[in-house]
């Protein structure tokens, strides 16, 4: 079993007996949907239907550090996902707390469930793969896991798994950009929630012409992170995280690329060769796929 601490996870509570109702009204996810043993991705959106943040959502029990709901999200953002959502608490009978000071994140994968009883564990939703998540103690956290955050990193790359920050930019991406919508995170059948409209709208329209897919270069070599994605003689979009290997993430234009292969042109990075590759998730067609 591989597991290891995330330094860069925070954790926002949300409790209270308005906390389920006061979340439906606002995330992506419908939280009729989440449980105990039962997390949920989700986001919280602008009103133009951007991603603000996203994050993992789970339900702990009464025993576990004091029931309500664990957003596991990017700590550099978790004091301000806090702030967000209190704007919106207005009469709601909720209370919500930045914890990560105090509590922290290790996720487990290739192997048995993480923990041992202590803190909250959770399923990682986004996929099967990427195991299971426990917050707890944000100081025993730091000591429970046996590889690194970099090792972790790279097997979310190679699932095509894209993080927010690296792969595509708070407050400029739509989920659909960032494979939100293939990923479990966000519910098209529930009701109101910021930024629906848009999201719905692309969904139902089949517009989302621009993803977030793994990509290989054929050196064995990856381009620099931030590197401009070139379809020929057309800026097709952008590298995100990259791995050992010549593996990566990029957020692209489908349709330059197809294109681009259609007119025999390559397609390159730093000006290297590579090649898009579709992952097992994926319900949406990658020009040229490996």
């Amino acid at each position: 079993m591989s597991s290891a601490f995330l330094p860069d996870r925070g954790v926002v509570r949300i409790t209270g007996e308005d906390a389920r109702g006061f979340l439906d009204g606002l995330l992506t996810v419908d939280m009729d949907k989440v449980g105990v043993d039962r997390a949920r991705f989700a986001a919280l959106l602008t009103p133009q239907g951007k991603i603000l943040c996203d994050f993992i959502v789970a339900e702990a029990d009464g025993e576990q550090r004091g029931g309500g709901f664990l957003l596991d999200c990017p700590r550099a953002l978790a004091g301000d996902l806090a702030r967000r959502l209190a704007m919106y608490k207005l009469r709601a009978k909720v209370t919500i707390e930045d914890l990560s000071d105090t509590l922290g994140v290790v996720a487990f994968w290739d192997g048995e469930r993480g923990g041992d009883g202590d803190g909250v564990v959770y399923a990682d939703p986004r996929h099967p793969a990427l195991g299971d998540r426990l917050a707890l103690d944000r100081t025993r956290a730091e000591s429970l896991g046996v590889g690194t955050a970099a090792e972790w990193r790279e097997h979310r790359i190679r699932l095509g798994v894209p993080q927010g920050g690296q792969d595509f930019a708070y407050g400029d991406a739509f989920p659909h950009e960032a494979d939100m919508d293939q990923l479990g995170g966000v519910d098209f059948d529930k009701g109101c929630y910021v930024g629906q409209e848009v999201v719905s709208r692309t969904q139902h329209r089949g517009t989302a012409r621009t993803r977030i897919v793994p990509v290989r270069f054929d050196s064995g070599f990856a381009a620099e992170e931030g590197s401009e994605v070139m379809a020929g003689d057309k800026a097709a979009g952008r590298i995100g995280s990259t791995a050992p290997g010549g593996i990566g993430l990029a957020l692209v234009r489908l349709d330059r690329i197809e294109d681009a292969l259609a007119a025999g042109a390559p397609v390159t990075a730093g000006g290297l060769s590579l090649r898009l590759v579709k992952p097992d998730f994926a319900r949406f067609d990658v020009p040229g796929a490996a």
